[in-house]
């Protein structure tokens, strides 16, 4: 179940890729658009973790990449695959309407704590049955709680200013839904993670201060399963994307029937939780800067 080389893609899959805001690019040329970053750039817990805790880099993907959407809306932009107007649900409807099976998608929606609602979404294929038994099928099969322990993100910065960079770490690693809410909803032939980055102060913070150079930044993100037992290890990679110098003029504008529209006390209040969380990590950076470094970040989970 690795991830295409794009050599012998079907049509759809094209139009997929192609079909989105930002354009799909070459991995070396990837400039105001998304594409595929190398596995071996993020680091995985090993075979032997848990008696040697060392990580390796990554094998190669479980899930097939197929799409990346750069959009916004007058709300908080969710379910994206139960709207009716999702570019990405109609493709695969068009093209399997008269077939048994249809493609499994994984979407991953990163809603941006900003006024503008703005959400980066990643979608990975499965063209093949998920073995039962493996760890994706028993998450696809877990309650929340399982799946809140186990869905795990990677973030590299791959350029960006030095700020940035600081406040993100070398390879940024967390378990989601211990540090951010998320909403799991599941189709038929579909599972989609909504991530409210704005749930988490410091991930705002964070995020917030990165907007203001969005159009500079290279972030490559990768999301897996976490192994916790020697049968789970080493762990893989379901898919992974690097999106690069987004304008933030070019984010489609998407109309959600069922978004929930926040009222101005709500807005008010969130955006001062930003504030507040903004002057928390400039606090902890300034009382860091007199550390001497190594060279390394240390890696936290």
């Amino acid at each position: 179940m690795a991830g295409s080389d794009g050599k012998n893609e079907s049509e759809w899959i094209r139009r997929v890729k192609s079909g989105g805001a930002v354009p799909f690019l070459e991995q070396d040329s990837c400039q105001n658009g998304w594409t595929t970053p190398s596995a071996d750039k993020f680091l995985v817990r090993g075979p032997n973790y848990l008696s040697d805790r060392v990580k390796t880099p990554a094998g190669d993907f479980l899930l097939m990449p197929l799409g990346f959407d750069w959009v916004k809306g007058p709300a908080k932009i969710s379910e994206i695959l139960n709207d009716p107007t999702s570019r990405v649900k109609n493709v695969i409807e068009e093209e399997f309407h008269n077939s048994e099976t249809k493609p499994f998608i994984w979407a991953f929606n990163l809603q941006l704590p900003h006024r503008d609602n703005y959400s980066a979404v990643a979608y990975f294929a499965a063209t093949e049955p998920i073995p039962e038994g493996s760890l994706m099928d028993r998450f696809l099969k877990g309650d929340e709680v399982f799946k809140k322990s186990r869905l795990k993100l990677i973030a590299n910065i791959v350029k960006g200013p030095w700020i940035v960079r600081k406040a993100v770490g070398e390879q940024a690693i967390c378990i989601i839904g211990r540090a951010l809410s998320c909403k799991y909803i599941s189709g038929e032939s579909f599972v989609e993670i909504d991530v409210d980055i704005g749930s988490s102060m410091v991930a705002s913070a964070i995020v917030h201060l990165a907007f203001g150079y969005i159009t500079t930044l290279t972030v490559d993100i990768a999301f897996l399963i976490e192994g916790q037992t020697e049968a789970e290890l080493p762990e893989q990679l379901l898919g992974a994307v690097r999106f690069s110098e987004l304008q933030p003029d070019s984010a489609m504008p998407m109309e959600q029937c069922s978004a929930t529209i926040c009222t101005n006390s709500e807005r008010s209040s969130w955006w001062k939780s930003i504030g507040h969380g903004f002057s928390n990590l400039i606090h902890q950076d300034s009382a860091n800067m007199d550390r001497k470094e190594d060279g390394k970040d240390v890696q936290k989970q």
